[in-house]
């Protein structure tokens, strides 16, 4: 278990963004996003400045929850905070982070302008070492050894759905472990650059012949002193 010091970023009912937590690589950190301090007798916590707009504040809070995770920390970002965080109708909070970043992935597909950057979006879900099919099929497998655990007739159940849903998966990445190549064959063929076009000219031209070319055979010359056919002396 992680002993780094949790650091909360929060907005308070006044409005003011504080900060509280973590050490002094922390506090060095938000220093650094532009969060000052507050001290009273008995404690001290960080704030960002006064009247720089929630749009701003925003900003700030995120950029320094980014900074801390990035070293290690574990970040209590506020929800209304977070510039970064997806919503949806069903999810205002934004609190079903993974799912949103494959919509977010989805997006992109449908935005892609090429087969070949179409085909790199692909193989973020169907790569065979580390595409998202292969870690939800891992995810199932650690879900039914929990599951097990309860040793209950519930718990032997749900174990079975969760290996069913892990082989599933497993099943479907490797049938569509070549999509992304199959994907980026759509696109239009390859087309040389007249340099590599002379340069292959040349190097599958025939080659010219060298040395004396054979002269033509002359006809036979018929000797003088052999007598013609149909004549006699």
């Amino acid at each position: 278990m992680s002993t780094t010091p949790h650091v909360v970023i929060t907005r308070e009912p006044t409005g003011n963004v504080i900060a509280e937590g973590g050490d002094e690589l922390a506090v060095t950190l938000l220093k650094r996003a532009g969060f000052v301090i507050e001290t009273t007798p008995r404690s001290f916590w960080y704030r960002l400045p006064w009247d720089m707009g929630e749009e701003r504040e925003n900003q700030m809070a995120s950029h320094a929850a980014r900074m801390l995770t990035a070293v290690g920390y574990q970040v209590e970002l506020d929800a209304d905070l977070d510039v970064t965080r997806i919503t949806t109708p069903t999810d205002p909070r934004g609190k079903r982070v993974y799912g949103h970043q494959i919509m977010s992935l989805t997006d992109q597909l449908n935005g892609a302008g090429t087969y070949t950057d179409a085909a790199g979006l692909v193989q973020h879900i169907v790569d065979p070492e580390d595409g998202v099919l292969v870690r939800l099929g891992e995810f199932f497998e650690a879900a039914a050894v929990q599951a097990n655990v309860a040793d209950t007739d519930d718990g032997w159940h749900l174990s079975h759905l969760c290996e069913d849903a892990a082989t599933t998966l497993t099943s479907l990445a490797e049938d569509v472990r070549n999509a992304g190549l199959q994907m980026q064959r759509l696109g239009p063929p390859w087309k040389r650059s007249w340099q590599e076009g002379v340069a292959t000219y040349y190097a599958t031209a025939p080659r010219p012949r060298t040395g004396a070319t054979p002269a033509a055979e002359e006809p036979s010359v018929t000797p003088t002193d052999t007598p013609r056919p149909g004549r006699s002396r």
